[in-house]
């Protein structure tokens, strides 16, 4: 049934290239708003930072315009992977936005490693600050990140991920800045400035690493998260008339949609319709996948070949090996 196979799929990329169309703008124009809130933030904060000698404030301020670097990022990634698919790239460009928020994770990175700098050296040479002056222009920046955060949580692509995850550092910059102008303005100890600076990095590092490694994992086709490789392999081979699945491959196309393919082992050629019409049907109703590529094979995988066989055992009981 390849050709009802292949009528699926060109049905779905319609879709999605309709739909890219239909919605982009209103999809986009979140992240537009963030942008120039966050970017004409970042100058208001910097000259705060340097008024009153702050470290928290500069390093929020230069965070900001990392944030605005990445908020692009994902747009412009957006609209690469909107595409539809061409004779080159057949599945289209939809991992466009899983590689713009693998660039703003290491974005991020270089944020940590120029926040933690910046700490060590004023702690190391501390100077004076204006307390007053970080706790007014902090809770403005709180104000405004937390615009921009509610504005970027009303998407859930991986890439809107990116950045929100950039404006959440943000947020707790300005936070650690406010604490940091209070403590000075009352006790005048110049140290808490870049010590919550380096608590804000290490925050940042952790949700930074765990971005990181989603986005690797997507580039690099493993089995998205959410499914169990073994689960599907014994689930296929509960179908009539399969007796054995090998060479199965479960991956992501994007960060929200997966896709599969294996080799089956059937017992009857003739009832092959009926079984690929109850394997996708499984495939779809239980684990969400429907760009699924199933080849009917009628002998025992070939010895000494790379494959992952999945056998029954024991009649109705079946196994992974």
């Amino acid at each position: 049934m390849p050709s009802a196979l292949a009528w699926g799929h060109n049905k779905r990329v319609t879709r999605d290239h309709t739909e890219s169309h239909d919605h982009a703008s209103p999809r986009e124009r979140p992240l537009l708003i963030a942008i120039a809130l966050t970017v004409g933030f970042a100058a208001v904060e910097a000259v705060g930072g340097w008024l009153s000698g702050s470290l928290a404030l500069l390093a929020d301020a230069g965070h900001m315009v990392t944030d605005g670097a990445a908020m692009a990022i994902a747009i412009f990634a957006h609209r690469i992977s909107m595409r539809p698919p061409s004779q080159r790239a057949s599945y289209g460009y939809a991992r466009a936005e899983v590689l713009g928020a693998f660039i703003n994770a290491l974005l991020m990175l270089v944020s940590v490693a120029w926040i933690a700098i910046g700490a060590v050296r004023r702690l190391l040479a501390p100077g004076q600050v204006a307390g007053g002056t970080v706790i007014v222009v902090a809770t403005a920046g709180l104000v405004v990140n937390m615009c921009s955060a509610w504005l970027l949580m009303k998407s859930s692509s991986l890439n809107a991920r990116a950045a929100l995850l950039h404006v959440m550092g943000d947020m707790l910059g300005s936070v650690a800045a406010m604490v940091a102008g209070g403590v000075i303005a009352v006790t005048g100890w110049l140290p808490i400035d870049p010590i919550l600076s380096l608590f804000v990095a290490v925050l940042i590092l952790r949700s930074t690493w765990m971005l990181l490694r989603t986005s690797t994992h997507v580039l690099m086709e493993g089995v998205p998260e959410h499914l169990s490789y073994e689960d599907i392999g014994r689930a296929l081979c509960t179908l009539p008339g399969v007796a054995a699945v090998h060479d199965l491959h479960v991956w992501h196309v994007d960060s929200n949609r997966a896709a599969l393919s294996a080799h089956v082992v059937i017992q009857d050629a003739s009832a092959w319709p009926q079984t690929l019409t109850a394997a996708q049907r499984l495939l779809a109703q239980r684990y969400g996948i429907d760009h699924v590529t199933l080849q009917p094979s009628w002998h025992a995988p070939i010895r000494g070949k790379r494959f992952i066989p999945l056998t029954p055992i024991g009649g109705d009981d079946k196994h992974l090996h």
